[in-house]
């Protein structure tokens, strides 16, 4: 089993109200040294076998297509091979 990781964030001139929020409450909450936060979606894709460069190609297709809004997010993919089943 592989397990494809699909990062999408906001693309940096777009305006990110909810990490705006969040980064105003470290400042409250008494964090300091925090410069920015901004805020996105993790999706954790597991493949039955392998990841091949045929389905990874396919997951970035569906990334792009479904999982990303291409006019105001850019998404980042990886495979990861840790054995899946034992919550790795």
């Amino acid at each position: 089993m592989a397990r494809v990781v699909v990062d999408v964030m906001l693309k940096p001139e777009i305006l990110d109200p909810q990490g705006k929020a969040v980064h105003g409450a470290f400042g409250r909450l008494g964090f300091d040294g925090v410069a920015d936060v901004r805020q996105g979606k993790r999706f954790e894709i597991t493949l039955d076998g392998e990841a091949t460069e045929e389905r990874v190609a396919e997951i970035r297709k569906a990334a792009d297509t479904l999982l990303a809004n291409s006019v105001i997010e850019d998404f980042t993919l990886h495979v990861e091979t840790a054995d899946v089943e034992a919550g790795q």
